[in-house]
């Protein structure tokens, strides 16, 4: 039993490392690219803060890092929570997006113009 504890413990410590050194390198490439402001709550870091700026995967894909940064954001831990959030709450009860509405048709002003005439 001590065997498999320690072969998990080696698995885990290797996907932990693998984790920090991806995160690592596309952090360092969005913090050089992108000015140090939350996305949504536009709240400005500096270098004694900066450690609650995270990178945000539009796509929630994290090995999705093209180098232009097309799939970043960067965004504080208490926004970068809430779009989680909101992406959990998408799968678990479906998209709450507005769904697409067509055009109106009925045009209730339609005959006001002929209606006001006859009055005057």
């Amino acid at each position: 039993m001590n065997g498999d504890r320690s072969k998990l413990d080696k698995v885990l410590a290797a996907q932990r490392q693998y984790i920090a050194e991806r995160e690592a390198g596309y952090r360092e490439r969005a913090l050089k690219m992108y000015p140090w402001v939350c996305g949504r709550c536009t709240r400005e870091f500096t270098r004694a803060n900066l450690r609650e700026l995270t990178v945000h995967h539009r796509d929630h894909n994290h090995d999705n890092n093209p180098s232009d940064g097309s799939n970043w954001e960067l965004l504080c831990v208490y926004c970068h929570d809430e779009e989680h959030r909101k992406a959990v709450n998408d799968v678990r009860y479906g998209s709450v997006a507005e769904k697409k509405r067509e055009p109106a048709t009925h045009n209730p002003f339609a005959g006001l113009r002929d209606a006001m005439a006859k009055k005057s």
